[in-house]
This record gives structure tokens, sequence and C-alpha cells, in this order.
């Protein structure tokens, strides 16, 4: 296109906009080309001076379809005084008009060291003077006009050269010795797609961007071309389209992902700016940016007259279809405000409607940890983004929450599965505890003295079992949680002369107060206490050293509970117990007691820890977690981690030299030792290794789930901590669990069912088996079940029976069996794991569950039917499920009341993961449900872990789903596991019983049996070192050790799986440690069998 005169350029723009825009485009390249760009520039100012007046631009803009004019900055003149800028603009660019001059008002209220040196971006740039006025009066280091219009994006540049070279062409220099051509691009952009996509990153972002949905959505999906219409350009100054966020429901959803995108690109200190209209109400406007973790100042507002070109029908439509209502006014001076439906009609018949108008200021809370949230979101977890909510009324609410969250962010998005963690307790959170004693309190211990629980009640119930001591005095306020039994026995009149046989804990309730506490002990003389320290005493070491004495004296164990004196603070206030333990070790017989509970978010959360620095009282309280609790929910220590690692990185490390303490040289006392049925099963079953903290080890020997999780599960487990004020609907999980054991087993609940639910399938089955014991029951287990869930049974004291079984029915039970054992023991109690059977991996079918509920009815037996390792069954033709509620109808009515069936479940499996931790249990008989309850403390699941468990469960009942999906790939991955493993096991000379189920498999070193082995000796910690070896022969009970020391490889043997000979395997690794689990197989073959 050619054209060398003023009257020759009109003529080629007459014809349409189109052709007005063709010959901008030329006159653009010849300002882009350095050798032409003056004599460009001298064509534009004659262009101007051909319409002087404002009559004469409106006439070329009717006539020639562009128009060049002066934008007044009054006030806010530039740098060298200049109060105006000369700026273009076509029909398919939005105007300048209130709307933009408002904000440009708005960004003056900052100080004018805001934009200096700054690299900053305007979103809906427009013709591009909002961006020049910027660096025209603040200097700074980069501009980036950007807009999606690629017509405006032309224009914009074309008015950057009106205003970096004079009328004669030349350059205008700053102070700097800089041209606005220096300070200022423009660029075609979706919001910051163009930041992203080249990786700048910004200091300032200032957005003046539609608010208003596209009546017509069809047309919002049009691809973005300058040569699309004139119309249409225009409208993306108008409108906007649907962006997936909540906040699209006010309009403001550009708005929104414009604000997510800003997170992801601005620098941790940097500052967004925003117009928005308050049509949808201020208090919608600002919660936008707080629920994203903003801080806001409202800079500017005022209120402007609604755009005649902006059909507001899409606002009108909002609120037929919801409760909220749009603030309008009728004309500039009214203050009441009319909803959207008033002023569309008010605005069809002629009236003038305003709204209000105002400019925002954002800036971070915490920067860097939200923008780890945010990519976490973005990365395919989008739709959870409307549940995120950063807005907190106290600073210190959010100094703890957005760092957990964006840890929380970081590890689910870097890890595929949650490591095994060993039952004291996750290792980096216990060396937290430790270094925050270290650093604030100047104690030296380790993670080796620290023990985590999952709350205070349980710490001090596993202590009071793990010594059973005859008598106990209990500080009054902490008996609470403690069975009723141990809090109503009389026997204390032959407490010194009663049979140590007799399992009865008897339980003194005292005052806190350390001299009435003191009295007692001295009177009482308990083998345990258990107390605190009233507030009066807890400034001071004194009241604490006279119960270390007193104590020591008579030969008691002291357990002292510090929670309500225990700060999460950077300054915490004196302790008297931590001042003493800084310069003093802590007794041999005593432990320190803390429970977690004073978070500033969640006060339900809780998880504990006891301090002891005698080893063997660390490692009995360790093993007491696996027996009766299972694990510490890993979630809620991450929690409280993320607060012991802010509080920690406020310290500089080795600030303080290490503390001295003095070592007391005290006359030693006999002291009440373990309960002989705990020392019995600490020494003889087969519970988690220890000892070994460099990760090398392989465990196939835990109950947990290490495959991939899948990102539902992630987005429930997010979704549950992002979310705030949550309703009592959204977390009670009791009829989704009803759905899911009708569909799954067939189990059937009424309205006197009654649901129990706790952090494990563990804890929840322990307390049966104390209800067993109440009752003078007998628990009968098959020869083949869960080794932990026996030895918990025998540590609780429980009487127990074992039933024979046969590999020819995979170690199931039977009828004949069945009424074999149960035709001897009074009060029975069936155990039963099923329909997945845990270890064999094998499933009972329905008929033979009514042959052995049959069975048990006879005899008027208890059962207890453990669903947790259930729900991946991958090779199960023919077999149809479980139909219970059948099962029972077909009972004659000649079975004994007694006869009751409980049906127990964790869902760790069924969701996927091993972290999401949630046990159910349903009972059905009242006298059952009261003996039960009699016996409190469950560790009950958190608010977050309901949340996402009635999500999760929600989600299983949508056919297909992503986690349906998830279900089948974990499944496919067992199956070919479940073979492989066999394949490898029998080249390597065992005898396998093939699964179909779950995460286990069971087999037979036949080979290996009775062979003698050299195994080479290595000292303790330290890397095999010469020949030294020692021989060992092979059976059943050293083979599991035999294997560990000379592979890494831990598995069960037949004591764990009371199958004689048999050994248990779990499938259920990540992939890596699964090929070496398989390599550790072969590597034992080579040593054993050469």
């Amino acid at each position: 296109m050619s054209w060398e005169t003023v009257d020759e350029f009109l003529v080629q723009c007459k014809p349409s906009s189109d052709a007005a825009y063709a010959s901008l485009r030329s006159l653009l390249e010849r300002l882009d080309n350095p050798e032409t760009r003056s004599q460009a520039r001298i064509f534009l100012s004659h262009l101007q001076k051909r319409f002087p007046t404002k009559d004469s631009c409106d006439q070329c803009f009717q006539t020639y379809h562009f128009r060049i004019e002066d934008v007044s900055l009054g006030q806010y003149e530039g740098h060298q005084g200049r109060n105006k800028l000369t700026t273009m603009v076509i029909p398919s660019i939005f105007l300048p008009e209130d709307w933009s001059f408002t904000f440009y008002e708005g960004i003056n209220r900052h100080p004018d060291s805001i934009f200096k040196d700054r690299t900053v971006a305007e979103l809906g740039c427009g013709n591009g003077w909002i961006s020049i006025a910027i660096a025209e009066k603040w200097l700074p280091s980069k501009v980036y006009g950007l807009d999606i219009n690629p017509r405006a994006v032309k224009i914009s540049w074309i008015n950057l050269y009106l205003n970096a070279l004079d009328e004669n062409g030349q350059p205008i220099y700053d102070r700097e010795k800089k041209t606005l051509l220096d300070r200022v691009e423009f660029h075609e952009s979706d919001l910051l797609s163009y930041c992203r996509e080249n990786d700048i990153q910004l200091e300032r972002i200032v957005g003046c961007i539609p608010q208003i949905l596209n009546p017509n959505p069809d047309a919002m999906s049009k691809v973005i071309t300058e040569n699309a219409s004139e119309e249409f350009l225009h409208s993306l100054s108008n409108y906007c389209a649907l962006q997936g966020f909540m906040e699209d429901q006010f309009g403001l959803g550009l708005i929104a992902r414009a604000v997510e995108e800003g997170i992801a690109v601005i620098k941790p200190t940097g500052i967004m700016i925003f117009n928005m209209g308050g049509r949808p109400g201020h208090g919608v406007c600002e919660r936008l940016f707080e629920r994203r973790g903003f801080r806001i100042t409202k800079l500017w507002q005022t209120k402007i007259i609604q755009a005649g070109d902006t059909d507001i029908a899409a606002l009108v439509e909002i609120e037929k279809n919801s409760p909220h209502r749009f603030e309008f006014f009728m004309g500039l001076s009214g203050d009441q405000p009319i909803c959207a439906r008033t002023a569309w009609a008010y605005g069809k018949s002629g009236g003038r409607i305003s709204h209000a108008l105002s400019v925002y200021s954002c800036e971070l809370h915490r920067p860097n940890q939200v923008k780890v949230i945010f990519d976490f979101l973005k990365h395919g977890f989008q739709e959870i983004s409307s549940s995120l909510d950063l807005s907190f009324g106290e600073d210190s609410v959010a100094d703890e929450k957005i760092p957990f969250l964006a840890y929380l962010a970081s590890t689910l998005k870097s890890n595929s599965y949650f490591p095994y963690e060993p039952p004291a307790g996750s290792i980096h959170f216990r060396n937290l505890i430790a270094g925050f004693l270290k650093t604030y309190h100047h104690i030296p211990l380790t993670a080796e003295n620290v023990v985590i629980f999952p709350s205070r009640t349980a710490a001090i119930e596993n202590a009071l079992r793990l010594f059973s001591p005859r008598l106990a005095v209990v500080d009054e306020h902490l008996t609470r949680h403690l069975p009723r039994l141990w809090l109503t026995s009389s026997a204390l009149e032959s407490t010194g002369a009663m049979d140590s046989s007799d399992d009865t804990i008897m339980v003194i309730e005292a005052p806190r107060q350390s001299d009435l506490m003191i009295e007692l002990i001295k009177k009482l003389k308990p083998k345990v206490v258990v107390t605190g320290i009233a507030h009066f005493e807890a400034v001071t070491s004194s009241a604490f050293v006279h119960l270390l004495d007193t104590t020591r004296d008579i030969g008691s164990r002291l357990f002292l509970d510090i929670s309500d004196h225990f700060e999460l603070s950077s300054i915490p206030g004196s302790n008297g117990v931590l001042k003493y333990l800084s310069g003093t070790p802590l007794p041999s017989h005593a432990a320190i007691i803390c429970g977690l509970v004073k978070n500033k978010v969640y006060p339900d959360l809780e998880v504990a820890f006891v301090i002891s620095e005698e080893e063997s009282l660390f490692n009995a309280l360790s093993k007491t977690v696996e027996l009766l609790e299972g694990n510490t929910a890993l979630i809620s220590q991450y929690y409280y981690g993320c607060i012991f690692h802010e509080l920690l990185a406020f310290q500089l490390a080795g600030r303080h030299a290490p503390a001295e303490r003095n070592c007391e040289n005290v006359k030693s006392v006999d002291m009440i030792g373990f309960a002989r049925s705990a020392s019995l099963v600490l020494k003889n079953d087969e519970l988690s290794i220890d000892g070994v903290e460099n990760g090398s080890l392989i465990h196939m020997d835990v109950d947990q789930i290490f495959l991939p999780v899948p990102s539902p599960v992630k987005a429930a487990i997010f979704e549950s901590f992002a979310r705030q004020n949550m309703s009592e609907s959204e977390i009670d999980v009791t009829s989704s669990i009803k759905r899911f054991v009708k569909s799954s087993y067939g189990f059937p609940t009424d309205n006197g069912t009654e649901f129990i639910y706790a952090d494990s399938s563990k804890a929840l089955f322990n307390k049966l088996v104390l209800c067993c014991i109440n009752e003078g029951g007998t628990l009968c287990f098959p020869a083949g079940s869960n080794g932990n869930y026996v030895s918990s049974a025998r540590f609780l004291k429980a009487d127990i029976v074992t039933a024979p079984t046969d590999v020819k029915v995979g170690f199931k039970f039977t009828e004949k069996t069945l009424t074999g054992v149960l035709g001897t023991v009074k009060n029975p109690w069936v155990y039963i794991s099923g329909p997945t059977v845990n270890p064999t991996g094998l499933i009972y079918s329905n008929n033979e569950m009514v042959e052995i509920l049959s069975t048990c009815a006879r005899f008027g037996a208890r059962v207890i039917i453990d669903t947790a390792a259930s729900g991946l069954e991958f090779d199960c033709e023919g077999w149809g499920g479980w139909d219970i509620e059948g099962c029972l109808s077909k009972l004659d009515s000649s079975i004994k009341p007694s006869f009751c069936v409980s049906l127990l479940g964790g869902l760790s499996l069924k969701m996927l993961n091993g972290v999401l931790r949630f046990g159910f249990l349903i009972l059905n008989q009242p006298v059952l449900v009261d003996t039960f309850y009699s016996y409190p403390g469950l560790s009950k699941p958190h608010t977050t872990v309901r949340y996402a468990t009635k999500k999760l469960l929600e989600l299983r009942e949508q056919k297909p789903s992503n986690l349906s999906d998830a279900v089948v790939e974990h499944t496919e991955i067992l199956r070919t596991r479940s073979k492989l493993l066999k394949q490898v096991l029998e080249e390597s000379g065992w005898d396998v019983l093939e699964s179909c189920a779950g995460v286990s498999v069971v087999a037979k070193p036949s080979a290996y049996l009775n062979k003698n082995i050299k195994l080479k000796l290595s000292p303790k910690g330290e890397a095999d070192h010469g020949s030294a070896t020692e021989e060992v022969k092979l059976d059943d009970c050293n083979i599991r050790t035999v294997i560990l020391k000379a592979t890494g490889l831990c598995i069960n043997s037949g004591s764990w799986t009371g199958i004689p000979g048999y050994c248990r395997f779990n499938i259920a690794l990540e992939e890596n440690d699964f090929k070496k689990a398989l390599d550790c197989i072969l590597k034992f073959r080579e040593v054993a069998l050469g």
C-alpha cells in the first residue's frame, strides 16, 4: 500500500474500518523502520493538524475510521511537565473514558516510587495510553502493554511513537537519557501469557479489564485475529467469557484469572493494581483478592455512568438464578442501590444508571508460599481453586496456615506416594521437635528421644497399658478419656497384697497442685503417676523437682504433662520443666508428655509427643503406637512440623553454645517394669524393624500402600485443608459410609445402627478387643491372620485361640474348623478378614460367608468382619461380591441372642493412598455399643479427613470417574506384580500361594529351611569390613532376620502370618522399591543356595 500525502492516506482509509486499519499498519511499518521513522512521525503531525478541533476529530472518526486527539493528564503531569499525551484510536478499540481515567487517578494515589525502575505489565492496555503515561511519569525499567486484541497492539505502538518522538520526528529524552521507546513495549497477549511464555518476572501489574459476561457466549469462542470483525474486536473490551472460576457468577472471572496468572509471574514484593466495577458489591470484589492471599488497599473510588454500549443482561440473568444482587444507582447522585434487573429496566426506558468504580492495590501476604500453592493448582488441580480461601482476620492465622498449605501443595506435587515412616513418628517431625527444644529451650535432645502419638489421651493410656500398674495416680484433669473401669475400681484396701496376675488397673484421681499430689503419692505409693503442673507452679522448676524426687524415692514412674504450658512461639514464656531439662538430663523413671493442640487454625487437630531419655522406654512406647494406634496421621505431623519449621527459620544455627548438663548421682530404686503381657509381646512378636535411619530398607512388611496417589485423592486432601467454615453436612460421612458398605458388602444398617469413626481401623479393633475382655470372651483368629492384630490382642491380655486352617482352602475358616474351635471356648468372638483375606490375598465367597455366619450364629459368637484389606480385587471372576444382609436372612430362628456381626474397615486401600487414614466400625447391638463407649480415648478423624473421605466416597459412586479409573489402574498393577513376584519366588525356591486380591502374597521358603548359610558381619552403622562371618541355620523363626541382614529386605515370617513356614510380602510398593525387592529375593537365593 503506497501513499505519500495526507490526502492519499485519507482516501485509502475512507472505504471501511478495515481499509483504515490496513493504512495504519503500513504507517506503523514506516515508524518501526529507523530509516523512515522520523518522516513517518512528521507525517502523523500533519495528519493530526488536519483535524484540530474536537468536532473535526469526531468527523474524522466517522469518515476515516480513526482519530488522533490529546489525552489530558491534568494534575498528573509527566517528568518534563508534559500534561497530555497524543493518542490514536480506531473503532475496534475501547475508547479512553471515565473507566480508564478513574483507573489512572487511582494509580496516582500511590507514591511516586511505586513504578520507578520497576518492571510493569498493563493488562488490557487498549490503545496504550496508560502504559505510556506510567512510563512518562515514573520512569520504570520496562512497561509491557498487553492486549488480546491484535489491532489494539498495533495502534498502541503507533501511539508510543507519537509520544516518544516530537513533531519533527526527533527522540524525546528523559532525565536518564532514555526515550519512551526504551521503556515501553506492546504485545498481543491473552492476559499474562506473553510474560509467562517469555519468563518475564514482574514487579507491578496493573489492569483495567472487562467484568461483564458476554450476553452472546458463542461469540467469545471465536478465534481472535486481526481480520476479525470490528464489532467482535470491540466486544473484547466490554465483555469476557466464562473462565472456570467461581467469580464467573459475578462477571469477575477474567479478573480472577488475571490475578492467578499474576501470582505466577509477579516478584515476591510485587504489587497488583486493578480497576473494579462495584456492580457485584464491594464485599465480592474485595474477597476475590483476599481469598487468594492478598492484602488489599482501596486507592480510589467514584461513580461512573454505565457505558451505553455494554449490555448488562448477563447480570440480570445471574440475579435470576442466584440470591446475589448487583449494585447500580439511578444517576450519579443517588446513594440507594438498585439491582441489575431494575437498572436494566430503568436504562431501557431512557434513564441513566451508574455504578461504583474502585481501584484496588494488592500485595501478597507470604508471597513465596502463595506462589507454591497456585503453582500446584495449575498443574491439574484448577477445579479445586474455588475452595481455596486464604483470607484471614488475623495475621497470626495466615502465618500458620499459608506455609502449611504451601508445604502440602509442594509435597503433593512432587511426591507420587507417601513414604514409610516408623511407628515412633516421622523422623523429620521428631527432628524438628528436638531442634525446637534445643534452639529455644537449650535442651540437647535428638529424634531418638521423641515418640509421636495421635493425641495426649492416647499417650497416657498407652503408657498405663505398657506398665499396667496395680495403682496409678492421675491428675484429675487428665482422666476424662480413660476407661471407666479404671476409674470405678474400689480395690484400694487390698492394693498391697493383690496377686500380680490380676490385670485390673486402678486409677485414683488427684488434684494438680503439687503439694497435694505429692501427699497422695507418699500415702498411696502408686507405681505410675501421671500429672500436669498448676499454672502458678509452672514458671519455676521447684514443683517439678519435688515430683521427680518423690516419685524416685518410692519407685514410681512419672509422666508429666506440659501441654498447657508449651508454647509454639518464637518468644515462648518461661517454663520451669524445660528450664530444668536444659541443665539436667531427664531421669530414667520420668517422661514428658505434650499434646499439641494450640494451633491457630484447626483447634481439633492434635498430635502429641513423649520425651524420654531412656532408650528402653522410648522403644517400648514406640511399639505401643504400632500395637494400639497403627501410626500417627502423617498429615497431622506435617502440619505441626510446618509450625516448628517456621519457628526454627527465625533462628541462626549454632548461635548458642551446646548446653552443659549436670549428671546427678542418685540412688537407684527399683521401678515398676513393663507389664508381663507387654514384655512378652515386645520381646517375642514380630513388630516393625527399628534402628535404621538411612532409609535403605525395603519394607514389604507393612500394611500400607505406596502406589502413586491419584490426582482426585491429592485434590481432596488439599481441598480439605484449603477450605474454611465447612458445614456439618460437608463433613458428615455417615450417609456415604452407609451406601458404601451396602454396595460393597451388602451390610445391613438401620436407625439403631451405631457408626463409630477413628484415625485407624487398628484403634477400633483394639477397643473391640477390650469389649471382648470385658465380657469374658475368647478371641478366635484363623491361622493366617494379620499378625499386627494378633499381637495387639496379646498386648491387651485377651484370651486368644487360633483355629487351624489348611492350605487346600487357602488358610480360610471353614464350617468344620470353626465348629471344632467354637465348641471348646466360652463367649467366642470370631475375627474374619474379608472379603479379601490379609495376608493371603484370597477371597471369601458369599457362600463361604453363609456357612461361617451360620456356624457362628449357632454358638452365639460375636463376629468381627475386618474389611480393611479389601477393595482392590484383581482376579476374582465369578466372585460376585458379598450380600451380608442376605446371609443373615438365611439364618434360622434358633440363633443365640449373643450373636451379632460388626463391620470394621479402613479406607486407605479404597482411597488408594497410605496417608488419608480413616477407620470405621458399624455396630448393631446396643449392649455392645454401651460396652464400647466405656472405653473412650479414640483418636477421631479430623474435620479435614472427614471432608476428604466424604468427597472421595461420593466420587467412587460416580462411574466413570477419575477415581474409578485409578482403581482399575491400581488393580492392574497389583495383578501384574502378584504374578511377577510369584514367578521370581518360585524360581528362587519358594512355594507360593497365588493371590487374587489386596496387597499381600504369602509364600513358603521350602528350599531354604534347615539350610546353613554364612552371613558377613558388619559393625553397627558401618560398611562391610573384611571377611568376618557367622553361620546360621535357616528356620521359620529366623528367616526374616537373615533375609534382612543379607539383603536389606523386610518381610513378615510365619510367626506373623500365623501359618507355619509361610512369609508375607507386601506388593504395593513404589515402583523402584518393588524392583529392588525382586533383586533382593534373587540376591538371597545366591547367598543361601549358591
